[in-house]
């Protein structure tokens, strides 16, 4: 059998109908223009039936079975033209409605255009093609300008500009070089790499963020599955209140035409269509939002609290001090660099980058301790090492003279964060580090403040003072220091309770507990991170803040844009129900009416894939 596609079809039945006024104009046997709208109304009408009759299998009566049973009784009475009228216009209605549709998933389609088909690998020392899904971990990979990166990898070898919209959604070329990462998807504008496949196939980045798009269309917001709860049981509402009126009235016309105009389609597809729409954007502009209950609640949120290291500021600590006071500071800053030789804190990093300005090759400890929370202890050239904070003084009995208390506090007063070096016997020295406060940080707390944001505060394991010194920059209204994992934890829950629905920004990595716990958890700069993308609700791809004001107005624009929908799909039923009721709609322009109203509500979600563009909340 010939399979018919749906534009098919509808030309086939609109040209039945014209030959059907055709033989009518030319006074042929009135047989034969009859024949030509049954004919018609069989041709479009089928499939309609076809659907209706597999869904009441499963026990569902939806708009489908409405429209047959209204086109069965309208061939019934002779009303011929009726019937090939309303088959013509609900096609036409479904084949505009599945083409604006792909218009709203043309975001999501995009991205599944960017998936790299190929891969340029190096085997028994030949380079050779290959499809992007048989790379294997550890192979050499080399793309050229112009080449699409076809997994996540390490550079060994060359640089580049790369176009890492598809990831992040950032506009600007990156620049790469050794031992940088890259990702699949993204794109080389200039210069050659060779690149060690770290991650492959449905592992690589970019096809986890496919697939969580995907994931995320499936999850329905709570007012789209009230909306199907409400169309299962309006829909056989409907057929016994057309019932009714025949029996009240013996007009089969208008019980035919109450059927078909009170349809719910509008009604039902104005969720989704918006939530699809939304989504998609988000998605193109480097912000993954996992599902349509997120994006319907993301913009109820009350209170927002941020982790500090790495989303407030850059996440690079600086070691902007040395202060010795006893010894040198260039001796202060060795020890210290050796006892912090195993450490992978971030200030441990800042430590050992200003120190292999100075020294090279420096020795390992020949003993190290982490104490959690505190600092470490290790054995350095003989002696004991303490390196830390306050309470590890105090809890390894070390004394910190006035002199030096009064130094740590002037530090911590300018925002400064302070490591304490000590042997077992008095404090040695201080060093001093800072992280920059992100470009644009404080314009994003005022904006998000003008959004109707009740309170913003930080999470912030750092001391108090460094903690009041950022607060203060930043305009937050509140600051929380010195804070465990487990500590963040119980504060949101505090957060909760006392406001309302509240989101935790941080970096997914050390903040996982606290956006697992949080009403939303997002997660600033998660590309390439496994924690990220598994834990948080939200995932901004890249470290730009301006994404985090951009995610909470396209949530506010969705619920807005579906609000609109769901006010005029009802408006138009009524309207239509009171129309027939009165006799003023007929059948045909009933059907046409309703079709159209499905098309507007389609096109009116098709503005939200614009949202970022035309306003102060752009993504890029």
């Amino acid at each position: 059998m010939v399979k018919i596609s749906k534009g098919q079809r509808l030309i086939i039945s609109g040209l039945v109908i014209l030959l059907s006024f055709v033989s009518g104009y030319l006074n042929f046997n009135p047989i034969v223009r009859d024949a030509f709208m049954i004919a018609a109304a069989f041709v479009a009408g089928y499939p309609i039936a076809l659907n209706a009759f597999r869904a009441i299998k499963y026990g569902i009566v939806g708009i489908d079975a409405l429209v047959t049973l209204a086109v069965i009784g309208a061939l019934i009475i002779g009303e011929y033209w009726e019937g090939a009228a309303v088959t013509f216009l609900f096609m036409l209605g479904a084949y505009l409605e599945s083409k604006t549709l792909e218009k709203t998933r043309s975001a999501i389609k995009s991205l599944l255009d960017l998936a790299p088909n190929t891969a340029r690998v190096i085997r028994d020392d030949k380079e050779i093609e290959i499809p992007a899904e048989e790379v294997m971990i550890d192979e050499i990979v080399i793309i050229k300008p112009g080449e699409k990166i076809p997994v996540d990898g390490t550079i060994v070898e060359g640089s580049s500009y790369v176009n890492q919209s598809a990831i992040t959604g950032e506009s600007i070329p990156v620049s790469k070089t050794i031992d940088d990462t890259v990702f699949s998807g993204t794109v080389i504008e200039s210069g050659y790499i060779k690149v060690r496949a770290d991650r492959v196939g449905e592992d690589t980045t970019f096809s986890r963020i496919l697939q969580m798009v995907e994931e995320a269309q499936d999850k329905k917001a709570k007012t789209q599955k009230f909306l199907e709860v409400f169309s299962r049981y309006y829909t056989p509402g409907i057929i016994i209140l057309a019932v009714l009126v025949l029996i009240i009235t013996q007009d089969i016309e208008l019980a035919l035409t109450l059927l078909v105009i009170a349809c719910p389609g509008a009604l039902v597809i104005s969720t989704p269509v918006s939530i699809v729409a939304g989504i998609g954007n988000g998605a193109r502009h480097g912000v993954l939002i996992k599902g349509g209950e997120v994006i319907e609640k993301l913009g109820t949120v009350k209170v927002l609290a941020f982790d500090k290291t790495g989303t407030l500021t850059v996440g690079r600590p600086k070691v902007t001090k040395l202060k010795a006071f006893h010894g040198q500071e260039e001796e202060l800053l060795k020890l210290t660099a050796i006892a912090e030789a195993y450490s992978e804190h971030p200030l441990a990093r800042a430590i050992l980058e200003e120190a292999g300005k100075s020294f090279e090759n420096l020795p390992s400890p020949e003993d190290s301790e982490i104490i959690a929370g505190h600092g470490l202890k290790a054995k350095v050239e003989g002696r004991t090492i303490l390196v830390g904070n306050r309470r590890l003084m105090e809890i390894s009995n070390i004394k910190i003279a006035q002199e030096v208390e009064e130094y740590i506090s002037q530090e911590e007063s300018s925002g400064q964060t302070v490591v304490i070096t000590a042997d077992m016997d008095r404090v040695l020295g201080v060093i001093s580090i800072a992280d920059d406060i992100r470009d644009g940080a404080v314009e994003l707390i005022r904006r998000l403040k003008t959004k109707g944001i009740k309170k913003i505060v930080m999470l912030t394991g750092d001391n108090e003072r460094a903690a009041a010194a950022i607060a203060n920059k930043l305009g937050l209204d509140a600051y929380y220091a010195e804070l465990l994992p487990e500590g963040k934890v119980e504060m949101l829950k505090k957060l909760q309770d006392s406001y309302g629905t509240t989101a935790m920004v941080g970096d997914g990595v050390n903040d996982a507990p606290a956006l697992a716990s949080a009403d939303f958890g997002i997660a600033m700069g998660g590309a390439g991170s496994d924690v990220a993308m598994e834990t948080a609700d939200v995932v901004l791809m890249s470290a730009e803040l301006n994404k985090l004001s951009y995610a909470i107005g396209l949530s506010r624009a969705t619920v807005i844009n579906m609000k609109q929908n769901i006010y005029f799909a009802i408006a138009v039923v009524m309207v239509l129900i009171a129309g027939v009721l009165l006799k003023l709609v007929f059948l045909s322009s009933g059907m046409l009416i309703h079709e159209l109203s499905v098309l507007l509500v389609i096109i009116n979600a098709i503005r939200l894939l614009g949202y970022g563009e035309k306003n102060n909340d752009t993504a890029k």
